[in-house]
């Protein structure tokens, strides 16, 4: 198995400069890593530094409350495709799905799904630490009605990470024609190869070295 292909290396702290972007760059570079995972304002930069070499740009969009408007979403998901990236890494309205706006999220996933285009992957944050294991799998049905290529289980700035039992429940509501993500809490070989087990096919992290390493990680998040 080899895990640095399935790992999106992310960057996405509020603090994080140009030199610390453009270190993640070479790491993926080097491990040949699946992707970089950066917020918009780095989109461009990280396709400069990828250039000419077989590591995606993924951009975040509604990052991390997923509490804008629709049209804010398609339009930072438009931008982004512009600038270089490649895949896109949404969150959903965590509040309009616990308020049974099945509508309203089915709409929101879709405009970022359009607004990508047919060559872009998108994948769906749910923020499954905010949901009941009903809405988790109601989620899950509408990122793939909506044409959503993945589900994904965290932001990494909440109030928890990836879990192997919300990794099988989205597997066995996505099925095997769709992708699953785990992030958030992903800090060793160990971890990773957990939720694979399971059904994760995509993981986020930014401690990726040392789990494809087999080391010990010093990073607390992302």
């Amino acid at each position: 198995m080899n895990i640095a292909s399935m790992i999106d290396h992310t960057v996405l702290k509020a603090d994080t400069t140009k030199a610390q972007v453009k270190k993640i760059c070479d790491e993926a570079k080097k491990y040949k890593f699946a992707s970089v995972c950066v917020n918009s304002c780095y989109t461009k930069f990280v396709a400069e530094q990828l250039k000419d070499s077989d590591v995606d740009i993924t951009t975040v969009v509604g990052f991390p409350l997923g509490a804008m408007e629709i049209e804010a979403k398609a339009f930072e998901t438009k931008r982004a495709v512009e600038l270089g990236s490649n895949e896109i890494d949404m969150v959903i309205n965590v509040g309009a799905l616990k308020d049974k706006n099945y509508e309203y999220v089915l709409n929101d996933i879709k405009a970022v799904v359009v607004a990508a285009g047919e060559n872009v992957v998108v994948k769906v944050i749910l923020e499954n630490c905010l949901l009941t294991k009903e809405e988790i799998v109601k989620a899950c049905e509408l990122s793939k009605e909506a044409g959503a290529h993945f589900v994904k289980t965290s932001t990494g700035f909440s109030t928890g990470g990836a879990t192997v039992e919300d990794i099988k429940l989205m597997r066995e509501t996505v099925g095997e024609n769709m992708g699953v993500k785990a992030s958030g809490g992903m800090r060793t070989k160990e971890d990773v190869e957990a939720v694979i087990e399971v059904g994760a096919s995509r993981i986020g992290a930014s401690a990726s070295i040392a789990i494809v390493e087999g080391s010990k990680s010093e990073n607390t998040g992302y």
